[in-house]
């Protein structure tokens, strides 16, 4: 029956479901999956959620007119864009909804696909606390699907550095982590597993743990693994991931990159927006 189930997913479609606000950042979000999609030869579905404009009073049948002209609206816009900018030989569809993001992107998921959801990165200013932009949080908070998080500035698919944050508390998603690289091939890819430590703590444990996978993942990949430690692992790192060439950073939800305050303002500012590095979280 695991067989059977493996073998099934191996032929399973792949799909990139783009989240679509009309932004700066739709454009190159759809550019990006169409230069990524050269390697997979995935289908594109664009996504939009609408937001309806009626006024309070509003009875249910005037208030359901509004947004199914709303809707129209925005879908029409969403085929001038995919025209625009998609090749007429990828498969493009369409979901528009006045139905929140949360209830949509579920239904979307039972389809027989294997899915990534690609959604843009809010850059922010250092008063503010939303790291991510609220749409994306609440997408990776509730959603149990890998998502590519990207900085408006990217445009060009390119997976040659590939750098994962290992916790202990929250172990990888092997499986999801290989239904991601399984999105490109695995010709001149490397793939650096590494951990960002506390002063003075012991990592022999973690150390024993990147080895495991840096072993696991050698037969397709280059394969190495890092401690970043001592009193500035962040200097440390922005070295080697914040190069803005080639790369990628894959994080497991709910690890301390992603909870903590502190490290989520250094993984999406410093890394993820400035670094203009595209952020992968895998559920």
């Amino acid at each position: 029956m695991t067989v059977f189930t493996s073998q099934k997913r191996n032929k399973m479609k792949k799909r990139f479901i783009i989240l679509i606000d009309f932004s700066e950042y739709s454009s190159n979000l759809i550019k990006y999956a169409c230069d990524w999609n050269k390697q997979v030869n995935a289908e594109l579905l664009l996504v939009h959620q609408s937001i309806v404009l009626a006024p309070a009073l509003t009875d249910n049948e005037s208030r359901q007119q509004i947004a199914e002209h709303t809707n129209e609206e925005a879908l029409q816009k969403l085929k001038t864009l995919a025209k625009k900018l998609i090749p007429p030989t990828v498969k493009v569809s369409f979901n528009v909804s006045e139905s929140n993001l949360q209830h949509t992107l579920p239904k979307l998921l039972e389809e027989p696909y294997d899915n990534l959801i690609l959604t843009g990165i809010k850059g922010t200013g250092l008063l503010k606390k939303l790291f991510l932009g609220s749409v994306a949080l609440q997408v990776i908070d509730n959603t149990k699907n890998c998502i590519v998080a990207m900085p408006k500035e990217i445009d060009t698919f390119s997976h040659e550095k590939i750098f994962v944050a290992v916790t202990e508390k929250h172990p990888l998603n092997i499986l999801e982590l290989n239904k991601f690289l399984n999105f490109f091939d695995d010709k001149d890819t490397t793939i650096t597993f590494f951990y960002l430590a506390k002063p003075n703590e012991k990592t022999k444990g973690i150390e024993r743990h990147l080895k495991e996978l840096k072993e696991m993942f050698s037969d397709k990949y280059n394969t190495s693994f890092a401690i970043y430690e001592g009193n500035n692992p962040f200097s440390d790192i922005k070295k080697v991931i914040n190069n803005k060439i080639d790369e990628m950073l894959i994080v497991q939800k709910g690890s301390r990159l992603l909870t903590d305050q502190l490290f989520r303002r250094f993984l999406i500012n410093e890394l993820v927006y400035e670094g203009q590095t595209p952020l992968i979280v895998l559920p």
